[in-house]
């Protein structure tokens, strides 16, 4: 590819999941085009692969219809910044990974300017407000898809795709070590652990961990020796946690800063938010319980709206309820400690699960970084092709 100047990749990405993925696709972007340049928005994964920063990611980490109506103001001040720095850098490529919302209007602004766009992680728009693909179809030049399912609705849809997988699925393998993982936390023992997750915004925490601690107590009831590990996302999210855990917690629940991964590595049993962090505890092995609460208005709006039966990752790529969801007013501190307790004592219920989490993972490991990464340099190559003929 010849060009006057190094390949330039304007990227956004969302919130901490979204950097993960950023990060491995940039690395693999650098090892092909070596001064391939970055800039946009990401965390800190992405920047030590190069991205330098034009905003705090954590403007965008904003979850709910009506919390980001609360934002919005902001949000349209901070997008309308970004698009003037991106046109006024001339990126080969736009890419959006993940935030929706918040990415794939730009990208259609910046597609009228002429650039060539592309998302990763596609929305959930084959499980609701499913006119939203006429939209990403006027967007985008390319969506970058991590599950089979999404390419078929795409293709029916005439949208440009590439199924790339889950960089998950590659970097994790299919049989993980548990006892290595403790052995990273520092522990020895061979009591029961339970992973506590309830999610990286502030809002999700507000909402969610003080029923999940109350499950762990109950559970902490049920089964004396029971250990619970927190892994809180960042420092903000780990002083919100620290308020409300009590005293006599200090003997048997431990919170981390990061370490989320060890942490559910480390796990026999999770309780986590639903998101991403889902995947990743299937991707480990790990039966889980997935607890969820919207507010009430984005809860009733999207209810009206789903058109899928499952809101957790889990059960979407099973097609099944594989893992309890407890969503709303089903999220009570009893109902979650009894679904945990029963995958703790019911070795055949915690067997079906592991089977089904073991065919998922072979579904999705396709070398995501490498796949996405090449997709995307065709599309550059492509669209630099078509200007060339056109000029």
């Amino acid at each position: 590819m010849t060009v006057n100047r190094p390949l330039r990749v304007a990227v956004i990405a969302g919130e901490a999941s979204g950097d993960q993925l950023g990060a491995g696709l940039l690395a693999a972007l650098k090892q092909r085009v070596p001064d391939i340049e970055f800039a946009g928005v990401g965390g800190s994964a992405m920047q030590r692969q190069g991205l330098v920063c034009w905003a705090d990611q954590e403007q965008l980490a904003v979850m709910g219809l009506f919390e980001v109506l609360r934002k919005l103001p902001s949000l349209l001040r901070l997008r309308r910044r970004l698009r003037q720095q991106i046109i006024d850098w001339k990126p080969d490529l736009f890419l959006g990974i993940d935030a929706p919302d918040f990415n794939l209007p730009l990208a259609r602004m910046l597609r009228v300017q002429g650039l060539t766009t592309a998302h990763y992680v596609s929305p959930s728009v084959w499980a609701w407000r499913q006119g939203r693909v006429h939209g990403i179809r006027r967007s985008i030049d390319l969506m970058l898809t991590l599950f089979p399912f999404e390419g078929d609705f795409y293709a029916q849809h005439d949208v440009p795709f590439a199924f790339v997988g889950h960089t998950l699925a590659d970097r994790l393998p299919m049989q993980p070590d548990t006892a290595a993982y403790r052995h990273r936390l520092g522990l020895t023992g061979t009591e029961p652990i339970l992973g506590l997750l309830p999610g990286s915004r502030r809002g999700e925490v507000a909402r969610i961990a003080p029923d999940f601690l109350a499950a762990a107590r109950l559970l902490r009831q049920r089964t004396p020796t029971l250990r619970v590990l927190i892994p809180a996302a960042n420092t903000l999210r780990h002083q919100e946690l620290t308020q409300l855990l009590m005293p006599d917690d200090a003997d048997w629940m431990t919170l981390l800063e990061g370490h989320s991964h060890d942490v559910l590595g480390a796990s026999d049993v999770v309780l986590v938010a639903s998101g991403t962090a889902t995947l990743e505890t299937a991707l480990l092995k790990k039966p889980m319980v997935v607890g969820y609460r919207f507010s009430g208005l984005t809860y009733w709006v999207g209810k009206f709206l789903m058109r899928i039966p499952w809101v957790a990752l889990p059960n979407i790529l099973a097609r099944r309820f594989v893992v309890p969801e407890l969503l709303q007013g089903e999220l009570t501190p009893e109902r979650a400690a009894d679904e945990l307790y029963d995958f703790l004592h019911n070795p055949e219920r915690r067997q079906q699960c592991i089977e089904c989490f073991e065919d998922m993972h072979k579904r999705l490991g396709r070398a995501a970084d490498d796949v996405a990464a090449d997709a995307l340099l065709d599309l550059i190559a492509e669209k630099a092709a078509e200007g060339n003929a056109g000029a």
